[in-house]
């Protein structure tokens, strides 16, 4: 079965930088573009980031990180990352890793990330 296990939440300082990973397994990683999400409290689960099946393929960030955060994809470990640069405090939330496999989208656990000043 499909698997997402996000890791490197953490808790960090405003303009700091995480890195954090997804691990999959369960499907054929290489043929499916994947994602990170995030989810703040009170707030509705919004797009973070993607990156297409082939390297380098189409990359898409949301306005809100665009030259802060930088999708990559490693298709001989089945890892997708997400490296958080000049975090924010609006940058808290869980974060969550997911693919989209017709018609199904699959979601990690996620993993939290908490910016204080």
């Amino acid at each position: 079965q499909v698997q997402l296990v996000e890791s490197g939440g953490a808790l960090v300082q405003r303009g700091g930088s995480l890195r954090l990973s997804c691990v999959a397994s369960g499907f054929s990683f290489k043929t499916y573009t994947m994602s990170w999400f995030r989810k703040a409290p009170g707030q509705e689960r919004e797009l973070v980031a993607s990156i297409a099946a082939v390297v380098p393929g189409q990359i898409r960030y949301a306005n809100a990180v665009r030259g802060r955060f930088t999708i990559s994809r490693d298709n001989a470990r089945n890892i997708v990352y997400l490296q958080m640069d000049s975090l924010n405090i609006d940058d808290t939330a869980v974060y969550y890793c997911s693919v989209l496999i017709p018609p199904q989208r699959f979601w990690g656990q996620g993993t939290q990330v908490t910016v204080f000043e």
